[in-house]
């Protein structure tokens, strides 16, 4: 499933497709959407971003089209007089200057006021996003260090939505790597410094993930991998999905576990456990 960054780059998408245009047409597939279809023609998209795994379209009058893709949902760009080429359900279809964003497959989409998005049952759950809300380095470590948080392991804590917005499976493996930390440390036990280095860890790997296109692994490191063949899926990170690979740090084979039930890959030398 895809994670914050992609989920921000989709919305980048849309928002250069959409944004600062007014619409000419809107549809939606859900019948108690379909009333409000005709009350969005002639508004002006203002933006377009995320909140971890959700996308937020805004309009000038207040209001908010909130959708999450789920497993299967997909936006797709296009020319608003050419269908693109899919066998999936359309859902959702906005239309402006002969542009159009189409939302396929997707079943999760409402429309709020944007004084009242924070109260929709999922975004409700859910911490700061951490490329769309500004977060700083010193506003992620005393989150960390919050009651709720600081006594849990950092393998389960880091998937916890409520902590941060769009931190998923990959996103976990690489930040613990590049902080040097084990999953079972828990943020309340870790040195100034160590918790520093998480911190700015869980915003520079995230933030690079989503410049990057999904690459968390260090330059010199990636390349390294390319020059020996290496494809895409191998050479884009650092730790995930190479069990049983050299360390590009430290050489040790890296491990694969499987904590909160989600697998999650780390070299036992530059992250000990004790």
């Amino acid at each position: 499933m895809p994670e914050g960054p992609e989920i921000r780059r989709a919305a980048d998408c849309v928002h250069r497709q959409l944004a600062g245009r007014r619409l000419d047409d809107a549809w939606f597939a859900f019948p108690e959407l379909a009333g409000q279809a005709a009350s969005l023609v002639g508004r002006r998209v203002t933006a377009v971003d995320s909140w971890g795994k959700a996308l937020l379209i805004r309009f000038d009058d207040g209001r908010v089209l909130y959708s999450h893709n789920q497993l299967y949902g997909v936006w797709k760009l296009h020319a608003a007089d050419r269908e693109p080429d899919t066998n999936r359900s359309l859902r959702v279809r906005l239309v402006t200057q002969g542009r159009a964003a189409s939302l396929y497959s997707a079943s999760d989409v409402s429309l709020w006021d944007e004084g009242r998005i924070g109260d929709h049952p999922f975004l409700s759950r859910l911490g700061p996003d951490l490329l769309t809300h500004g977060v700083t380095v010193g506003q992620a470590r005393a989150r960390l260090l919050e009651p709720r948080f600081r006594r849990r392991g950092l393998g389960g804590l880091l998937l916890d939505q409520s902590l941060f917005a769009g931190i998923g499976n990959y996103l976990r493996a690489e930040i613990l790597f590049f902080a040097g930390l084990h999953f079972k440390v828990r943020a309340g036990d870790l040195e100034e410094g160590a918790l520093t280095r998480l911190a700015a860890c869980i915003l520079a790997v995230t933030r690079q993930a989503y410049e990057q296109a999904g690459v968390t692994n260090r330059a010199d490191w990636a390349a390294a991998d390319r020059t020996l063949g290496a494809t895409r899926r191998r050479w884009r990170f650092a730790v995930f999905e190479r069990e049983g690979l050299p360390c590009h740090a430290c050489g040790t084979a890296i491990e694969r576990v499987r904590v909160a039930s989600r697998r999650l890959y780390l070299c036992p030398c530059c992250q000990p456990a004790g």
